[in-house]
């Protein structure tokens, strides 16, 4: 008789445990076996922490002044990338001999599985005010890897690696700002240098733009004029002299004496020609003057201009100097290791035996849906008790099945008899 045969009581629930035992059984015992074979192919991993804190500058900003500018996150930021670069994951791959058991494993592929192994991550420093500027107090490197020595050692090598890539950024930053100003000093110690040839080049061609030299030259014009005077007067008085031996001396004597005369003045004349030409010379290069002074003051101006973009320089230079000397101590901002990676005690992973456990319960109760399922496809009155719960009345005669072909029942058929023989009074 055949109807909807649901299960309502232990009975039921033990009845269909009996006549399913074989498939639970089968199902609990595949499902328990892929269970441990799973829970053994998984492998343990551990998690190792080096912690490095980003120290604030011994020497104070205001007292000396760092040449690395930008905010502490940033330049992590740059340190990270250079860490996961290519080459440098390979290198560590291969020092410690990363995913040596897998050998099948390509370059790329090694690069890409110790990128997700390691994390770089920094904890934001409190503000002061409403403004964030940027900066990372402390950094957390974690290195996950098979084994607690290879975890231990990868976060400790990055960690290495982060501190020492730091300095030496922040060094050659500071290496090349001075670097940088050295060569702008040196190129307007050269400037100034051909400025100043170029100067006195000129000054050799206009002797009259020499400091001085104009004033000179017209005390000299000066003089010259008194000397003209002086000559213009002796003439006279030469002149003068020639009258008079003509009235008052005799023939021979008035042309010896005027003879005499004679070649006074011209000695005079040829004075006075003398300082006359260079009068006109003077003259002539005073009226150039003021052209000589015009170029002498564009070469002053240069010059002075040079002069204050060298001592800006000079005055920067020294600053990047100081800030290489900073640097270079370590009296700048820096990282320092708080807390070195430890070999880690215990996997992050789950425990094998827990997998087992688990797989093999939910073996237990994929089993038992699996034989619901079962019962459901083929809902059969099977007792005396289903049949009065489904009609409403209890049957007369109960007949069971038998079967003549048979074998001796098992040990868990006689169990299950006996407890229904136990049963029957009760009902």
């Amino acid at each position: 008789m055949t109807g909807m045969g649901p299960i309502y009581s232990l009975e039921d629930i033990l009845d269909m445990i009996r006549r399913r035992a074989r498939v639970m059984l089968a199902v609990v015992v595949i499902g328990t076996m892929l269970s441990l074979v799973f829970a053994l192919m998984q492998k343990h991993e551990y998690e190792a922490y080096e912690v490095i804190q980003i120290a604030r500058p011994v020497v104070s900003d205001e007292l000396a002044r760092s040449t690395v500018e930008g905010s502490s996150a940033r330049r992590l930021q740059l340190i990270q990338q250079v860490l996961t670069t290519r080459g440098t994951m390979l290198e560590i791959i291969d020092k410690y001999g990363i995913y040596a058991d897998i050998p099948a494993l390509r370059p790329q592929a090694k690069v890409d599985m110790l990128r997700t192994a390691v994390r770089i991550e920094g904890v934001a420093a409190a503000r002061e005010g409403f403004s964030d500027d940027g900066t990372i107090s402390v950094l957390t490197i974690t290195a996950r890897m098979p084994t607690a020595v290879l975890a231990q050692q990868v976060a400790h090598e990055f960690g290495q690696r982060t501190v020492e890539l730091s300095k030496r950024t922040r060094i050659e930053n500071a290496r090349a700002t001075l670097a940088f100003f050295d060569a702008q000093a040196a190129a307007l110690e050269t400037d100034i240098e051909a400025l100043e040839g170029e100067i006195e080049e000129f000054r050799s061609h206009n002797q009259l733009a020499l400091p001085g030299v104009l004033d000179a030259r017209r005390d000299e014009i000066a003089t010259i004029n008194g000397g003209l005077l002086d000559i213009a007067r002796d003439r006279i008085e030469i002149e003068r002299a020639i009258q008079l031996a003509e009235q008052s001396e005799r023939p021979a004597t008035a042309e010896r004496l005027k003879k005499d005369y004679r070649e006074q003045l011209a000695t005079l004349d040829a004075q006075r020609a003398l300082l006359d030409s260079r009068k006109r010379e003077l003259e002539l290069q005073i009226e150039t003057s003021p052209e000589v002074e015009r170029m002498l003051g564009t070469y002053d101006r240069r010059l002075e201009q040079l002069q204050d973009e060298l001592n800006q320089v000079s005055t920067r230079r020294n600053e990047a100097e100081m800030g290489f000397l900073i640097e270079a101590e370590r009296q700048a901002e820096r990282l320092t290791v708080i807390e070195e990676a430890a070999i880690p005690d215990y996997p992050v992973t789950e425990s094998r035996k827990k997998k087992a456990i688990l797989g093999a319960a939910a073996s237990f109760v994929a089993a038992f849906a699996l034989a619901v399922l079962l019962e459901m496809r083929h809902p059969v009155l099977r007792s005396a008790g289903q049949l009065e719960r489904e009609l409403g009345f209890r049957p007369v005669v109960t007949v069971p099945y038998l079967d003549g072909d048979r074998r001796a029942p098992s040990l868990w058929s006689r169990l299950m008899s006996r407890f229904r023989r136990r049963r029957t009074p009760a009902e």
